[in-house]
């Protein structure tokens, strides 16, 4: 029995990963459940697999969720010490990190310091936090399994290749839903327009990183870490198709990839199973009469692929800095308050103004992310201003 604990529960990736535990069936339990503040959904979910222990971040949700179910069977913690519990919780073998954002961080650091096994989604933990992982001893593949369908492509090309023998990683990008729009066309997006991705189902801020190029951005400093690659060494191209999750490519010239639909319940399996492949009941790639391309990414038009290289070269505290202020972006532009060509205006100019730290530690990363936000919605105050 496989005892799982899914951080981020009722988000997309947590769905889905309570999807594939129900279709695995028998050999996989659900033994702690973590939300921000979706009480009524996250009920539904205690109802059904039954967890020892469940926690919201947001405290007034936790005391509604108390009333939901019978507490005598599934303890209910609150707030981000409820978060960490939950990350660490004795009888999980295996913590699916589905967390959005950087608050993801704490309890990551927490279940690995611990000897945790933890199936990896929150891509902003490793974007802000990995030089502090490396530095602790912590980033292992032997306990991080790469969730992201990219990364778990890389993963699975590489199988236990040394890094020396791998010349260069192709991350793919299918391009959002704006590919092949100029520059001068994207004033005016708003966000449902952004909002409607063209391959994947996901929630609304990876939605709107993917139409900008940054989420590929936080991919690429992602990738870094996991695999320990130089910068340059990494490479995106816009493949339309999304058959095609990655490729690595060794030093005698041959390229490995990992083909599937876009499917994110098929990289979550992988890891849920792992090192084991089981049969799927979810559905299978057929390669007859399907034609592939792969392009350059047009970085003049969407300029946040750049920033993200630009703060994965500084390092230290610049991709905290880099991650909070597009946290920010992202959230004034669904809300309209920001037009989408804004939010690598805003990222641009908070990363400008910040001095990044070096070799930083836990504490430096936290006030880099609490700076950023701040600096990043006095910038949007003033962009505002001036759209109105």
């Amino acid at each position: 029995m496989k005892r799982i604990a899914i951080m981020g529960s009722t988000g997309s990736i947590g769905e889905q990963t309570l999807e594939v535990i129900d279709a695995l069936g028998s050999g996989y339990k659900v033994v702690a459940l973590t939300a921000n503040k979706n009480e009524t959904r996250l009920a539904e979910q205690i109802k059904k697999f039954e967890p020892e222990f469940a926690a919201l971040n947001d405290r007034d949700a936790a005391s509604r969720l108390v009333k939901l179910i019978d507490s005598g069977k599934c303890r209910i913690g609150s707030g981000p010490e409820g978060q960490e519990e939950a990350a660490v919780w004795p009888g999980a073998d295996l913590i699916v990190m589905a967390q959005v954002g950087f608050s993801g961080f704490k309890p990551l650091l927490s279940a690995l310091k611990l000897g945790k096994t933890v199936a990896l989604s929150n891509k902003e933990s490793i974007v802000c936090g990995g030089e502090i992982l490396k530095r602790e001893g912590l980033l292992s593949l032997e306990k991080i399994y790469p969730v992201d369908s990219e990364h778990s492509a890389i993963w699975q090309c590489m199988g236990r290749r040394p890094i020396s023998e791998v010349s260069k990683i192709y991350l793919t990008a299918s391009g959002g839903p704006f590919f092949g729009r100029p520059g001068s066309e994207l004033e005016s997006i708003t966000p449902d327009d952004a909002l409607k991705h063209p391959n994947w189902q996901m929630g609304s801020k990876i939605t709107i990183d993917s139409a900008t190029l940054m989420n590929k951005g936080l991919e690429v400093i992602e990738a870094k870490w996991l695999f320990g690659i130089d910068l340059e060494k990494i490479e995106v191209v816009i493949h339309r198709q999304s058959i095609v999750h990655s490729m690595v490519e060794y030093i005698d010239g041959s390229i490995l990839a990992q083909l599937g639909m876009p499917d994110m319940r098929l990289p979550i399996q992988y890891a849920l199973t792992f090192p084991e492949r089981r049969d799927t009941v979810f559905k299978r790639f057929d390669p007859v009469g399907k034609a592939m391309a792969f392009e350059k990414p047009d970085r003049n038009a969407f300029p946040c692929l750049d920033l993200a290289y630009e703060a994965a070269r500084t390092g230290g505290t610049l991709p905290t800095v880099l991650n909070g202020a597009n946290e920010i972006a992202v959230e004034n532009f669904l809300k309209e308050k920001i037009k989408f060509t804004d939010i690598p205006k805003v990222i641009s100019l908070t990363m400008q103004e910040h001095d990044s730290v070096l070799k930083p530690e836990s504490e430096d990363i936290y006030r880099a992310d609490s700076w950023s936000r701040k600096k990043a919605y006095e910038i949007i105050s003033k962009l505002s201003g001036r759209n109105e």
